[in-house]
């Protein structure tokens, strides 16, 4: 222990002492004591305070001054780092992959030539597929039990009729090739597409360009009705564009993945090397069901590349506090959400709405996210099971009350010849294994991947069809899309609107761009 150490004060010259000054005694250990200037010790170390008896008169305040400088300093700071990452746009992470068989080549080098496509068909895969049909062993339906089973077996077997005896093939095949086919192969796959071009533009413009994504158990087919819409417009005030439609890999005349891993993010990146290799340096992006997400994952991936994004569909894949104050509290104060009459009445009960349908209507998608090939293999097997796994998605997902139709309203929407051309896609293609798995591979890893932490920063519009299988109101969709420009609730429609209600889909599409283009 070092002893206390004094310096000799008594030499020097000081001030008289007074009672109105204060002492601070102090040795090298640090132990001190205060007084007024008679106790203070001769000989002793001390400082002197002028002013008020007590040291905290002088000492205190200004420690609270400097704390709240220091405070003020350290929120100022936090909030200027705040609002510096708020402003720097997060973008999703990904790298080149390889999807074709064997090993990838050791150079690197791909084939990039673009080799036009066109759809075909043969009297051997005709008469293959009449044979099947005619196979078919039909099972009788309950008692009253329309499409809550599942697809009614007696109107199955009027359809099964229809294509069997009317459905002409060659003709649709025709109208299939009425649009520009190509192939290209992308990370070691070939990927189909359709690229339409208009025939017009008037002068001292462009047109826009455009990709479209479908979903499942959709296909390119379903935007047929849309195209010329878009591309051919009747309103002269209308936007023209140049739309491209792939097949996402493992659908259609895509082709599949032969390696495990292949999500949406890997199809988002394809299509943009696609774009790209068509020499599109900005674009927009449309989608719905799966094409939702890989256009939105598109968007995350390069923001400064997708111009604007419009989608039909956005289930809220990463619920935060906003939903669940919404989801408690919004039948009791509709206003204080934003919400809608509409918001409430498929949001509420939530109970029925929101944990029960979606139980009743997800079973395919638990069998296609955990063990895709055993199903479909039964399923690339019999036509008439393949149809009756499609078909009964587009009676239920246009509307939820067709489950109580005897023919589970399947043309009130649609054509059986439209329906059985997306039918024959997957048939002749034989891609339903394939695209099966798609759910495999996104939903095999959980349901917190990197994307689904990515904010969208590009411009949005949201086109909200009133039957569509899962409501989403404004605040949720703001809470992902943080650029929402339009929100448009739709007169009518549900999942496949594109194809059901292609002519509202393209003016909701024409008056979003307009929006962003500032037109």
């Amino acid at each position: 222990m070092i002893p206390p150490t004094h310096v000799d004060m008594s030499r020097a010259q000081t001030p008289p002492l007074s009672p109105s000054h204060t002492y601070v005694h102090l040795d090298f250990e640090g132990r001190g004591r205060t007084g007024t200037d008679q106790e203070a010790p001769h000989g002793s170390s001390s400082l002197r305070f002028d002013g008020p008896s007590r040291p905290e008169s002088w000492f205190f305040p200004q420690l609270t001054e400097m704390f709240t400088e220091v405070l003020v300093a350290l929120v100022i700071g936090g909030l200027i780092f705040f609002l510096v990452q708020k402003s720097q746009t997060q973008v999703l992470k990904t790298e080149d992959g390889w999807w074709g068989g064997g090993v990838a080549p050791t150079d690197g080098l791909e084939d990039i030539s673009i080799r036009p496509f066109k759809v075909t068909t043969s009297d051997e895969e005709l008469e293959d597929l009449n044979r099947r049909i005619d196979q078919t062993r039909p099972t009788p339906s309950l008692e009253d039990s329309q499409f809550n089973y599942g697809f009614n077996s007696q109107y199955l077997q009027q359809v099964v009729s229809y294509w069997r005896n009317d459905f002409d093939w060659r003709r649709q095949v025709d109208k299939l090739n009425r649009y520009s086919h190509f192939k290209t192969i992308i990370e070691g796959i070939d990927i189909h597409y359709l690229h339409v071009k208009p025939r017009t533009v008037s002068e001292g413009s462009t047109a826009i360009p455009l990709i479209m994504v479908h979903g499942w158990p959709g296909s390119f087919y379903e935007f047929y009705g849309l195209i010329p819409l878009l591309t051919e417009p009747s309103d002269p005030q209308d936007l023209v564009f140049e739309v491209v439609c792939p097949s996402i890999p493992g659908y259609g005349f895509s082709e599949a993945p032969h390696k495990k891993g292949f999500d949406s993010v890997c199809a988002a990146r394809i299509f943009h090397k696609l774009m790209k290799r068509l020499g599109f340096h900005k674009f927009y992006a449309h989608g719905g069901d799966w094409g939702w997400l890989v256009t939105t994952n598109m968007a995350q991936l390069e923001p400064g590349i997708v111009k604007g994004l419009h989608v039909n569909f956005a289930p809220n894949s990463k619920p935060g506090l906003s939903m669940g104050l919404s989801v408690l509290l919004g039948r009791r104060f509709p206003k204080l959400f934003g919400f809608t009459d509409l918001d409430v009445q498929r949001l509420y009960p939530c109970v029925d709405k929101l944990v029960v349908e979606p139980i009743n209507e997800t079973g395919y998608m638990h069998i296609q996210a955990t063990k895709p090939d055993t199903v479909g293999r039964g399923l690339n097997d019999s036509p008439v099971g393949l149809a009756a796994y499609i078909l009964e998605k587009f009676s239920t997902w246009t509307s939820h009350d067709f489950r109580n139709l005897e023919d589970g309203g399947l043309t009130r929407k649609f054509s059986l010849d439209d329906l059985l051309t997306n039918v024959m896609i997957y048939w002749t293609s034989g891609c339903i294994v394939s695209s099966m798995r798609f759910y495999k591979e996104n939903f095999g890893r959980g349901l917190n991947q990197p994307h689904s932490k990515v904010p969208v920063y590009v411009p949005t519009g949201y086109a909200c069809f009133p039957n569509e299988l899962v409501h989403t109101p404004k605040l949720w969709v703001e809470n992902k899309y943080r650029k929402l420009m339009t929100y448009s609730p739709m007169a009518r429609g549900g999942h496949f609107a594109a194809m059901e209600e292609p002519q509202l889909m393209a003016e909701d599409i024409q008056n979003f761009t307009k929006r962003v283009e500032k037109k």
